[in-house]
């Protein structure tokens, strides 16, 4: 059988692979994706969705424990595990239906199979119906991350979960240690601390969520330790013993090694990209610690293969996936796109309460030498927040004293991972402290606190 030639092969059907297909296509190349799963990548089926999904759950069954506050009656409130995964699932399941729609609008040829690369602009894909052979002069890898493993700390879905168990449950935890307290394992302590597990997060840094502005972090654990989650940080799991239905788990702090008993672990210690059984070695790409090696237009270094996504490195974010994936296609398609840059890419942490952040923290602004001007804002000042009945959280702005550059933002409380864009919005057009204070923002709303944080920076706050 001959090869089908096209302009662009994308390998990879998650939110980088399919957007940069869809790109590709707009911009009239030829496009064909390969997917040996699910349309939408773990994204859609497995990660951001359906886990925003469980939590709006659990935000609802929190809530409805609140309705006395709100002048409501709700009695005798209860939750139905197997209803709450079948609508997560639901929602996956109609988002990764309508990625199939756009890549026939877009006519995207869709060959669902594994791939490998035997030679450059060569892509063999094994499918069901046996091998198909396509070649193009471009071909973007997406081909995800998956969950890393600790040895002696390996996942076997009964006691001991990934984040994919963890979105299946096969029961309701009663004592729960998550490990790692990154993104992912902070929303599951969240979701299942909120539906009454006794939930313990042992984090190996000096904070949790150790990506964030440090008081965002503080703020957050106290948050945490207020809802009845045990947080353990500087800590670290050493071994597992699993028994029948209880998991003694050695954990070491301070230099002491204590045991503690549970009946489930999710382990959310991270991801190893997904480089293997593609034929990378052979084609000369590099690869560090899992992640191929890439320049800042996501280029390998081998003439027309480029890397994005996850599997490209940090931040492990979806939207840094699509945003990477439109600007290959451009770059493919002939046109001069900017490259993505990380610092202006928000990261959102969908926990009780919310975080989110873009940008330097307070700490790495110092440490860059910048002289800087630090505003902030609680919620408790806030009109709308008292009205909504959040008035915890903060919104926290860092400018540069000479310049009057926004260098970073970062909130914690309800609703701030929809907030934090107005920030990126600025950030992306170069916004000082002049043209934010300027803005007139909506009241009563939320985004009002992000105006006050900014005029705190300068003495000039009105609410406090």
């Amino acid at each position: 059988m001959s090869a089908k030639s096209f302009d662009m092969i994308v390998i990879g059907a998650g939110p980088g692979g399919y957007v940069s297909a869809i790109r590709g296509a707009q911009l009239g190349l030829k496009v064909a994706i390969v997917e040996r799963a699910h349309m939408g990548g773990i994204c859609l089926n497995w990660g951001c969705i359906p886990t925003k999904a469980m939590l709006r759950s659990s935000e609802v069954f929190h809530l409805m424990h609140r309705a006395k506050e709100f002048g409501l009656k709700a009695e005798g409130v209860d939750y139905d595990l197997d209803a709450v995964v079948s609508r997560s699932r639901a929602v996956a399941k109609q988002l990764s239906g309508g990625v199939g729609h756009l890549m026939k609008k877009n006519k995207v040829t869709v060959v669902m199979g594994e791939a490998t690369l035997p030679a450059k602009g060569k892509v063999s894909v094994k499918t069901d119906k046996g091998t198909e052979d396509l070649t193009a002069k471009n071909i973007v890898l997406a081909t995800g991350a998956r969950a890393r493993e600790l040895p002696g700390l390996e996942a076997d879905g009964d006691l001991v979960w990934t984040y994919k168990h963890a979105l299946q449950p096969p029961r309701m935890p009663k004592k729960l240690l998550v490990i790692g307290s990154g993104a992912i394992g902070i929303e599951f302590a969240s979701f299942y601390n909120t539906l009454g597990a006794e939930t313990t997060v042992v984090e190996v840094m000096d904070r949790i969520l150790p990506v964030e502005d440090a008081e965002i972090s503080g703020f957050a654990r106290k948050a945490f330790t207020k809802q009845g989650m045990t947080i353990m940080e500087k800590a670290m799991v050493k071994q597992l013993d699993r028994g029948k239905g209880k998991v003694t788990a050695h954990i070491e702090t301070g230099g002491k090694t204590g045991k503690h008993e549970f009946d489930t672990v999710i382990s959310a210690v991270g991801i190893v990209g997904n480089t293997e059984g593609l034929g990378l070695e052979g084609l000369g790409v590099k690869v560090d610690r899992s992640h191929v090696v890439t320049d800042e237009f996501c280029r390998t270094g081998v003439d027309g293969l480029f890397a994005i996504g996850d599997l490209a490195g940090a931040p492990w974010l979806a939207h840094k996936a699509s945003h990477e994936g439109v600007m290959v296609a451009e770059l493919i398609a002939g046109g001069h796109p900017h490259p993505v840059k990380p610092e202006s890419i928000a990261g959102c942490t969908y926990c009780q309460p919310q975080i989110a952040s873009v940008g330097l923290t307070e700490a790495q602004a110092r440490e860059k030498g910048h002289k800087i001007k630090v505003g902030r804002f609680p919620f408790i000042g806030n009109g709308k927040a008292i009205a909504l009945g959040e008035p915890e959280g903060l919104v926290k702005t860092i400018f540069d004293e000479k310049t009057g550059e926004l260098l970073g933002a970062h909130m914690v409380g309800a609703e701030v991972t929809e907030l934090i864009q107005g920030y990126v919005v600025g950030r992306t057009l170069e916004t000082t402290e002049a043209e934010l204070m300027e803005s007139v923002f909506p009241h009563p709303t939320l985004s009002e606190m992000m105006h006050e944080s900014v005029l705190d920076a300068y003495g000039r706050v009105i609410h406090i």
